[in-house]
C-alpha cells in the first residue's frame, strides 16, 4: 500500500495516530507514562482495511515519533506488540 496521509493529536496524557482510506477510520492510541516512555493501547483497523498494512503504518508512525522525542514505547496493544516481535529493528524504542 502506498504510503498514507496518518495524522497525529495529542493532549496532555497521551494521543492518537489516524488515517481515513476509503471512508474507514483506522487508528492508534497512545498514552504517555512519565516524560520518557509511550504506551500504545490500541490499534484499530476496519475490517474493510485488513492485510493492507495500514496497522503497521500507524505503528511505524509511533516509532518515528519516538524516535524523533528520544521516546521509549510499551507495545501493550496486542497488534503493536505482534509488530515489535516482527520487526527487530525497533528494538532501539522498544522499553
Amino acid at each position: 500500500m502506498a504510503d498514507l496521509n496518518i495524522r497525529h493529536s495529542e493532549g496532555d496524557s497521551g494521543g492518537r495516530f489516524y488515517v481515513m482510506v476509503e471512508g474507514h477510520e483506522a487508528e492508534m492510541t497512545y498514552s504517555k507514562a512519565g516524560t520518557s516512555v509511550i504506551i500504545i493501547d490500541h490499534t484499530d483497523v476496519p475490517e474493510a482495511l485488513g492485510g493492507q498494512g495500514v496497522g503497521l503504518q500507524l505503528v511505524e508512525a509511533g516509532i518515528a515519533l519516538a524516535r524523533d522525542r528520544g521516546l521509549k514505547i510499551m507495545p501493550l496493544c496486542p497488534f503493536a506488540k505482534a509488530q515489535f516481535d516482527k520487526h527487530p529493528e525497533w528494538k532501539d524504542v522498544l522499553r
